[in-house]
């Protein structure tokens, strides 16, 4: 049985029953209040249906002004309770570990989206962006702690915190994005300190086997490859995560800064010390050999985004045959909708040669 098939085994919560985790892919396709849709319900939980170890929501934002794009999930609210429960009732149903994603887009929250200025760990010109008082980061990490125990209330088996890709709390691990002079900036330390604090939060409010797991990404938006990876080690071997998802946009590929060159990206990360913790990544594994080299690279498990949206059963697929040809794009709209994408899904992804 091919190393793929084989279950998975975290600190706290359910086992996987495989390594294939659905990557949180935007999708633009529940209600602008944060409801879930019937659209999203089914994007997911066709992925759960379809063999995935774990199914995982896209962001869902923990504060209305965290929102980043147009029908975004929301866990902000008690409003939200009931389409969360449909949802992670139904992934868990299929033999899925649901994972709700919570997401704060920071200065990515467009102002005419959230009808104000989009604020961040400090003043951002570019973004026009105000920076938040100590007041604001304070109710932020609470907000997030909030999000978490309402996801554990809908169901849901555990969350990740998005901490990757230029969003909140990847700006306040940024040096070049969070300029601040008080205790959540300047240093790393201190810089990861809202992180920690959720991380904590979480682990106080939410029972034991709940599971926490976090998204970093080492490049862009002013992030730093030797901070991503002192960062990664520790959390791994703080006994206080359960999995770590490195999202390397590709898995193959070498590392942007010029002094790291040489080597795979994705070998920066296999190589630490990993303690309890589970370590996945996820970028451009597009095929059941793309799948089987990164896990080959000495990951836990791997994560699929443009491979689930194209074939939702894709592990059930590999099960079935391990050198099975995946759809390749550019495909027919009737196809993603057969998929399980509607046409707000189609319209977003279709910038990158879908159809």
């Amino acid at each position: 049985m091919s190393s793929l098939l084989s279950p998975l085994n975290l600190t706290r919560g359910p086992s996987l029953k495989n390594r294939f985790m659905l990557a949180p892919l935007t999708n633009t396709q529940s209600f602008e209040d944060g409801k879930l849709s019937d659209e999203e319900y089914r994007w997911l939980t066709m992925r759960a249906e379809g063999g995935f170890g774990l199914t995982m929501t896209c962001a869902s934002h923990v504060q209305d002004i965290g929102k980043g794009f147009p029908g975004q999930l929301g866990v902000y609210s008690d409003d939200h309770l009931e389409g969360l429960k449909r949802l992670s009732s139904e992934i868990n149903a299929n033999g899925s570990v649901s994972i709700c994603q919570l997401h704060h887009a920071g200065m990515r929250s467009p102002e005419e989206l959230i009808g104000q200025r989009p604020v961040c760990p400090s003043n951002n010109e570019k973004f026009g962006a105000r920076g938040l008082s100590i007041d604001e980061v304070e109710i932020l990490r609470d907000d997030f702690i909030r999000a978490a125990i309402r996801s554990e209330e809908a169901g849901f088996d555990g969350v990740e915190l998005h901490g990757a890709h230029g969003y909140i709390l990847a700006q306040f691990l940024s040096a070049e994005i969070n300029r601040r002079d008080d205790q959540y900036g300047q240093t790393l330390s201190n810089r990861s300190r809202l992180l920690y604090e959720i991380i904590d939060g979480i682990r106080e409010k939410c029972h034991k086997d709940f599971i926490v797991g976090v998204r970093l990404s080492p490049e862009r938006f002013g992030l730093k490859l030797e901070e991503i990876t002192l960062l990664a080690e520790e959390l791994m071997t703080s006994n206080k995560i359960d999995f770590l998802d490195m999202s390397l946009w590709d898995v193959f590929k070498e590392p942007e800064e010029e002094e790291f060159k040489g080597k795979k990206l994705i070998s920066y990360f296999t190589e630490l010390k990993r303690g309890n913790t589970r370590l996945g990544v996820a970028g451009a594994i597009k095929t059941p050999q793309d799948a089987e080299k990164t896990l080959a690279e000495g990951v836990d498990w791997i994560m699929l985004g443009r491979a689930a949206m194209l074939n939702h059963n894709f592990p059930k697929l590999y099960e079935a045959n391990p050198s099975f040809l995946p759809a390749e794009i550019p495909v027919t709209e009737n196809y993603l909708k057969s998929e399980g994408l509607s046409e707000k899904f189609i319209q977003y992804i279709e910038k990158w040669g879908f159809t």
